[in-house]
C-alpha cells in the first residue's frame, strides 16, 4: 500500500499537469461535499443511522399536512420530532407517521392535537405525553382516532352557510376592504378609546369575576346538598311523609285557618293604632330626654359641688367633736328627766286647755305690750338719748285698760 502511494506521488510529479489536475478534483469534491451536506441539513435529511423511534398516529382528517417537509412534532411547545408520511386507512380516516426522538416517552393514555402554526395552513402536531402511571408506547404502536383531535377548518364552516349568507359575507369583506383605506389615520383614535373603555371597565370585570366565582360556589355548595341529599334516601323518604302529614293536618284545619286569616285585618288595625301611639310617646319622650340630656351635662357641676359641701360637712362633724362629747352627760340626765317631764306635761294638758281662751284674747294685745315693755323699760335708767337724766315715762290709754279690765 505503501509502495503504491509512493508509485502514484512520483507519477504525479513526473507527468506534466496531472497534479495539478488531482488538487483541482480534490478541492471539486470537497466543495460539493460541503454543499451537498448543506442542502442535505437544510432540507430536512433523515440519515439512516438517526436515534429516533416510530409512532403512528389516526386521525378523522389530516388537512394541511406535507410529510417529508420538516413538519414539527412538539411536546410541551419544543419540538420533538417530525412527520414523516401520511396515509389512508381501511376504514376512510388519515394515518400519519411520526418520528419522536428516543429520549421523549409518549404513554398509552396520550392526547394528539394538529394544530396551524400559521395562517396559511402551516400544520404542526402537539403531543400531551400523559400520565405516568399509563405505560409507554413502543417503536412502531398507534394512538387511535378517539385520542386526536383535528382543526377546524374554514372552508367546513363557510360550506354550511346557504348561498344568500356567503353572498352578504362577501360583500362584508368587500365594505370592511374600503373601511380599511383610511385606518391608520381613523384606527389609532378608535384604538386609544377602545384601550380607555377597557380600562374603565376593568372593575366591572373583576366585580364580574368576583360573582363568577361566588356563583361556582354556590352551585358547588348546591351539588354537595344535592349529593348528600341523594345518598340519604331514608331521610327524603320520612321528610315527604312528614310533608304530607302536616299538609293534611293543615287541610283538616282549614276552618280555623280562615278564622284566623279573617282577624289579621283587625290585627293589623290594632297595630296600625299601637305603631301610632308608641310614636306619640316617642314624639313626648324627646323633650324629656333632651332635658336628661341636659341634667346630665350639669351633673358633673352638680356633683363637683356636692363634694365640696360634704368636705364642708366632715370639717363641721370634726369641730362638734368636741361640743358632742360634752353634750353626752347632759344628754343622759335629760333621758333620766324625760319620764318626769312627761307625767308634769300630763298633767300641765288639762290647764293649757283652760288657759286657751286667755291665750286667744291675749295674742291681739302683744304688740301693745311689746310697746309697753320698750316705753317702760327705762324707768330707773340713768341714762337715754340725751346723757344720764332720771325721769319716768307712763303712758295710759283706753285700750290698756280695757285690757287689764
Amino acid at each position: 500500500m505503501k509502495r503504491s502511494l509512493t508509485k502514484f506521488w512520483e507519477r504525479a510529479r513526473s507527468e506534466p499537469g496531472l497534479g495539478r489536475n488531482l488538487i483541482a478534483y480534490a478541492v471539486l469534491v470537497a466543495l460539493g461535499t460541503t454543499v451537498g451536506g448543506y442542502f442535505l441539513a437544510n432540507q430536512r435529511f433523515n440519515p439512516p443511522w438517526e436515534d429516533r423511534y416510530t409512532l403512528y398516529v389516526e386521525l378523522d382528517e389530516a388537512a394541511g399536512i406535507s410529510p417529508g417537509n420538516g413538519q414539527e412534532v412538539r411536546i410541551a411547545g419544543v419540538q420533538v420530532g417530525d412527520i414523516r408520511s401520511a396515509g389512508i386507512t381501511d376504514e376512510g380516516m388519515a394515518r400519519l407517521e411520526l418520528r419522536i426522538d428516543n429520549g421523549q416517552v409518549v404513554r398509552d393514555d396520550a392526547q394528539l392535537l394538529l394544530r396551524p402554526k400559521s395562517p396559511l395552513n402551516d400544520m404542526y402536531i402537539e403531543i400531551s405525553p400523559g400520565t405516568a402511571d399509563a405505560p409507554a408506547l413502543e417503536d412502531g404502536d398507534t394512538i387511535t382516532a378517539d385520542r386526536t383531535v383535528s382543526p377546524i377548518q374554514v372552508d367546513d364552516v363557510l360550506a354550511h352557510l346557504d348561498s344568500n349568507t356567503q353572498a352578504a359575507m362577501s360583500s362584508l369583506f368587500a365594505e370592511s376592504d374600503v373601511a380599511l383605506v383610511n385606518a391608520p389615520k381613523k384606527l389609532p383614535a378608535g384604538l386609544d378609546r377602545t384601550n380607555e373603555l377597557l380600562v374603565e371597565l376593568a372593575p366591572v370585570m373583576e366585580r364580574l369575576e368576583t360573582r363568577r366565582k361566588s356563583l361556582a360556589r354556590l352551585v358547588n355548595a348546591l351539588a354537595d346538598v344535592s349529593e348528600a341529599a341523594g345518598k340519604n334516601d331514608v331521610r327524603l323518604e320520612r321528610m315527604a311523609t312528614s310533608l304530607n302529614l302536616t299538609l293534611g293536618t293543615l287541610s283538616g284545619e282549614r276552618e280555623n285557618l280562615d278564622a284566623t286569616l279573617a282577624q289579621l285585618p283587625e290585627l293589623s288595625r290594632e297595630l296600625r293604632s299601637t305603631s301610632s301611639s308608641v310614636v306619640r310617646l316617642a314624639n313626648q319622650l324627646d323633650p324629656t330626654l333632651a332635658n336628661v340630656r341636659k341634667a346630665s351635662d350639669e351633673l358633673p357641676g352638680a356633683l363637683k359641688s356636692f363634694n365640696g359641701s360634704v368636705d364642708e360637712l366632715d370639717d363641721f362633724i370634726r369641730e362638734a367633736e368636741p361640743v358632742l362629747d360634752k353634750a353626752g352627760p347632759v344628754v343622759s340626765d335629760l333621758r333620766a328627766v324625760a319620764p318626769d317631764l312627761r307625767t308634769i306635761a300630763g298633767d300641765l294638758r288639762p290647764l293649757s286647755a283652760d288657759a286657751r281662751p286667755l291665750t286667744q284674747m291675749l295674742v291681739p294685745r302683744l304688740d301693745d305690750v311689746a310697746a309697753f315693755v320698750y316705753n317702760t323699760n327705762s324707768v330707773v335708767s340713768l341714762r337715754d338719748a340725751n346723757r344720764g337724766i332720771l325721769r319716768g315715762l307712763f303712758q295710759l290709754s283706753p285700750e290698756t285698760i280695757g285690757g287689764l279690765g
